[in-house]
């Protein structure tokens, strides 16, 4: 029995595959009553209370898990990111399943895109899920309750949201009914300054891009 056991084990860990799927669209949700901010075209995103206490919000998706085979099962799941700036203490990043649709249209802010830029057609921003005529439920973002994940960020450099079993609930769920994949919602502690950019997928630095890295055993 034992020795069955063991060949079960090994031939399970040598059917595990593991893939890097790189983010299909990102966006800021910048706080305005009007929902005239955006930047689905920009560097980066950002997540927290800014200095002149404006709250930053980012909606994130991977889309793209045609690759793996229907059935299959997951294993682990860990989010690539990187803070390319702050200004702010180390704050909490919460990682939260989206509960509706949304947009990254061309808008693209100037500088360092802390201010946002001019909302375009098909936009994510603080009030709408696709600008300028579709909104979310609730401004700032459609979200479930309880976080998939939380981590602590601080400094410039790259962090890595590891793998929690509500993560792998959120991606098998998407592997398994594709219509429900609206990604995650990002934020930080907004109850002080909090403020951090990260560098989204449009930024130059192809390696320091979100990127989502999923172990799988297919069926």
């Amino acid at each position: 029995v034992f020795a069955a056991c063991v060949a079960l084990i090994f031939s399970q860990a040598l059917s595990a595959e593991t893939m890097m799927v790189e983010a299909s669209k990102d966006n800021t949700l910048y706080e305005s009553s009007s929902g005239a901010l955006s930047n689905g075209a920009g560097d980066y995103f950002f997540v927290g209370r800014t200095a002149t206490n404006e709250m930053r919000r980012s909606v994130l998706s991977f889309s793209d898990l045609g690759d793996i085979p229907p059935g299959s099962t997951i294993n682990s799941v860990r989010l690539h990111l990187f803070v390319s700036r702050e200004r702010s203490a180390s704050t909490t990043l919460s990682v939260s399943r989206l509960l509706a649709d949304w947009g990254e249209g061309s808008s693209n802010a100037s500088d360092q895109e802390g201010g946002g830029a001019n909302a375009s057609s098909g936009d994510a921003t603080w009030v709408h899920t696709f600008f300028s005529d579709q909104t979310w439920t609730t401004p700032g973002g459609d979200y479930a309750a309880a976080p998939s994940a939380q981590l602590e960020v601080d400094a410039t450099g790259a962090y890595v949201v590891e793998s929690t079993a509500a993560l792998i609930a959120d991606v098998q769920g998407w592997l398994d009914n594709p219509d429900t994949n609206f990604g995650w919602h990002l934020m930080a502690g907004e109850g002080a300054t909090s403020a951090k950019r990260f560098n989204s997928r449009e930024n130059s630095q192809a390696d320091t891009r979100p990127m989502l890295e999923i172990e799988y055993t297919a069926s």
